[in-house]
Parts: C-alpha cells; sequence; structure tokens
C-alpha cells in the first residue's frame, strides 16, 4: 500500500501534513503478512523548575499520537525513537509517558541521550523497561538499541555531578562528552541474538543515534558504527532508523539502510562542516540531503514521512509542511540513493 492510499483509507489524506509521524510498511511476497507501524521521536518535552512545559514541543508529541490513533487501518505498534525528555527530569519523563499512554497500538520506546544521562536511564527503565532487547513480528525481527552509551571515564567522572553531565551531553557542538556507542556488552548480545537467525531474516533496527559517522562534532556520530555494521552484513535485508539528528537523512552502506526520523519538536540545519567554501553541501557518502526552507523554523519539515521496505530496497517519502515533497530511493543502476523531487 502506498501512501497516498494509506493516509486516504486513513481518512486523513492529505490534509495532515503538519507533524513528522513517520509510517513504515513492510511488504512480503504473501499479502497477509505485510503490515505497516509508525515512529515518532524526539519530543523534547521539558520542564522548568515552578512552571509547566515550556514552549509547544508537547503538544507536537500530542498531536502526533492523536494522528496516530486516527489511522484506519491501524499500524500494527508504534516506536518512540528517544529523547522523551529534553533534560532527563522526571516530571518531564513523567508527562511524557503519559501522552504516549494514549495510543492505541502497543508501543516499543529507544532511549535517547537526554532520557538517560541525569540518572543513566534508571527511571525511563522504569516507565519503558529495557534499553535494548529484540522481538518478531510477521517474520520481521526487530532489534532496539541503547544506542548513547558513550566511554566511562566520562560517565562515571565524579568532578561533575549528574545534572552537569546531563547539560554536557546535551549541548549543542559542544567539545565535552565523548562520542556515542553501543558498547562491547550490547555488542556482545546482538551477537548472540542475531546468530540464530538465518541470513534472508528481514531486519529492522531501532537506534536513537545514527550507527554511522556523520558529524563528530554535533554528535551525529557513534564511534563503534563499523562493529555494529559487520554484525549486520551478513543479512540480505536491514533497515536501521534513528532519531536524534533532527533532519531528514537518508544513507546505504553495503546491503545496510539508514533513514532518520524527524522530530516532533523541531528540525536542526545541516552543520556548517557539511559545506565547503563553494557552498556546495558535503555529507557523508550516499548521503541524501534533504532541503528546508528555513532552519530552525520549529515547523519547518515537519510533516508525514513514508518509508517502504521491499526487498532489503527502501525508499522514502516526504509529505512537507511548506516545503517541497520529496521522494528518495535506492537506485539499482545507480547503486545508491538518490533524491527524486
Amino acid at each position: 500500500m502506498d501512501r497516498r492510499r494509506f493516509l486516504g483509507h486513513s481518512g486523513l489524506a492529505m490534509s495532515l501534513a503538519t507533524l513528522p509521524v513517520t509510517l513504515v510498511d513492510l511488504a512480503f511476497a504473501r499479502g497477509a503478512e505485510n503490515f505497516t507501524f509508525a515512529y515518532i521521536s524526539d519530543a523534547h518535552i521539558e520542564h522548568v523548575e515552578g512552571s509547566r512545559f515550556v514552549r509547544n514541543w508537547d503538544q507536537g508529541l500530542t498531536r502526533a499520537v492523536a494522528e496516530i490513533n486516527l489511522l484506519r487501518p491501524k499500524p500494527d505498534f508504534v516506536v518512540f525513537g528517544g529523547d522523551l525528555a529534553h533534560l532527563g527530569r522526571i516530571p518531564e519523563l513523567e508527562h511524557g509517558a503519559e501522552l504516549l499512554a494514549k495510543l492505541g497500538p502497543k508501543l516499543h520506546c529507544v532511549v535517547g541521550e537526554r532520557d538517560y544521562y541525569l540518572d543513566l536511564g534508571a527511571h525511563w527503565s522504569k516507565l519503558f523497561g529495557p534499553k535494548y532487547y529484540s522481538f518478531d513480528h510477521k517474520g520481521v525481527h526487530f532489534v532496539v538499541l541503547n544506542s548513547v552509551l558513550t566511554y566511562d571515564d566520562w560517565t562515571f567522572d565524579r568532578r561533575r555531578t549528574a545534572e552537569q553531565r546531563m547539560r554536557e551531553i546535551a549541548a549543542f557542538d559542544s567539545p565535552n562528552g565523548s562520542p556515542f556507542l553501543v558498547g562491547v556488552e550490547q555488542r556482545k548480545w546482538l551477537a548472540r541474538d542475531l546468530s540464530r537467525l538465518a541470513s534472508t531474516t528481514p531486519i529492522v533496527v531501532f537506534s536513537h543515534s545514527p550507527l554511522q559517522k556523520i558529524h563528530k562534532g554535533w554528535n551525529f556520530w557513534t564511534e563503534d558504527a563499523e562493529d555494529v555494521h559487520a554484525l549486520l552484513l551478513p543479512f540480505e535485508r536491514v533497515c536501521v532508523l534513528y532519531g536524534h539528528v533532527h533532519q531528514i537523512q537518508h544513507n546505504r552502506i553495503g546491503n545496510l539502510s539508514f533513514n532518520s526520523v524527524m522530530a516532533t519538536a523541531w528540525t536542526w540545519p545541516y552543520p556548517q562542516s557539511y559545506y565547503c567554501q563553494s557552498g556546495d553541501l558535503l555529507l557523508p557518502k550516499l548521503t541524501v540531503p534533504m532541503s528546508r526552507a528555513a532552519n530552525f523554523c520549529e515547523r519547518d519539515a515537519a510533516g508525514w514521512q513514508t518509508i517502504d521496505i521491499h526487498s532489503g530496497r527502501v525508499s522514502a517519502s516526504y509529505n512537507l509542511y511548506n516545503n517541497t515533497r520529496r521522494f528518495v530511493a535506492f537506485d539499482r543502476n545507480e547503486g545508491h540513493p538518490r533524491d527524486i523531487v
């Protein structure tokens, strides 16, 4: 089912291109096994002492939840991709959990760095359970990773308080803190988890950081990405979905397809280091940039994002608010994704 037909069946048609809700359609040879799931990410609910929740970020999540509940047919489940809270405070996490609890379909959550570093994920786990795990659904193996770990000597440095640690890891373009990691323990777990699967098993990985090395200065970077890739490359069909970057990215490394998920809070511009002196955009190889009308406009680049996965060839279509609709597809002849307006 393509995006237009799905939204038509939902009764929402094209009028809902206002918030970043990602719809993922997995198609297989037998139609009875086809299914969809929805994905929302990066709500950044912020609570200030003595006041309520700031800005309109929780309202963005509220509407995304409402729109998912209106979808017909209903998605099989919903994934929240991390950074539910802005600074990991209990009121932020609990308010976010209260909003997500209104979802009709089953919920799977990914932990983000802003959910984690105040108390190392203790309250997040109390609300949502394990920080990494896997599950199977209609022939597809899903892996949920905690990809926001970093080196222990920074994480457990007693010279900083928990609040300082949280603010340092959350600081934009900050030299403090270390790159994100999946980590040795989790990679060992992933190897065991995948060892029981046939190489033909379709795999979808949910992470918060990109599981790529895109831009280190902004921590769009996972230090042990290649080690994770090595565990996934033996499989024929692998798609990695991630949040964190607040911008549209599409990449392919071997048979691994990477798609970012837009945030419900705000959009980031592309880092300045992506540009050379001539003004050309220099993203990592095979990454397809998507233009935006106005950087830092909270609703620019927010819209419906539909990802279709079929035989490992991933296409993504974007119906963006106040911007050009885009379609990105893997070009079999050129050997990499290309941007089709």
